[in-house]
């Protein structure tokens, strides 16, 4: 048990803060982060994303899957050739996530830099 209690959190921030998770762990490797800079560039064949590493096609998939749990990547399929395209929208959840601290760090860095400033204008 916990020596102090856990603040409220609303079902909704919980998802988003579960679906960050999600989309934080998939970007942390860097073949998967590879592969997404792959498919920034436009859609792509399973095979040719899988193409520029050194390991096997089936290793290569089980990246893309995890891509695809997190809703990075979307496949779609014809016939037996798979086809994967950027799914932008949680790496935008995560941005706008993260843009609440820039302001939070560049105050700080305000601050610091307007103290060393002073500092230098004293000496």
């Amino acid at each position: 048990m916990p020596l102090t209690p856990e603040p409220p959190v609303h079902n909704s921030t919980r998802r988003l803060n579960e679906r960050a998770d999600i989309v934080f762990a998939a970007v942390a490797d860097p073949t998967r982060r590879a592969i997404l800079d792959q498919l920034a560039r436009g859609p792509a064949r399973v095979t040719d994303v899988a193409a520029p590493f050194a390991m096997s096609l089936n290793a290569v998939s089980k990246h893309i899957k995890v891509l695809e749990r997190a809703g990075l990547v979307r496949r779609t399929r014809r016939g037996r050739e798979h086809t994967l395209e950027l799914e932008p929208a949680p790496l935008r959840e995560v941005v706008r996530w993260a843009s609440h601290f820039e302001r939070f760090w560049t105050e700080r860095l305000d601050r610091m830099e307007a103290f060393f400033a002073e500092k230098r204008r004293r000496s």
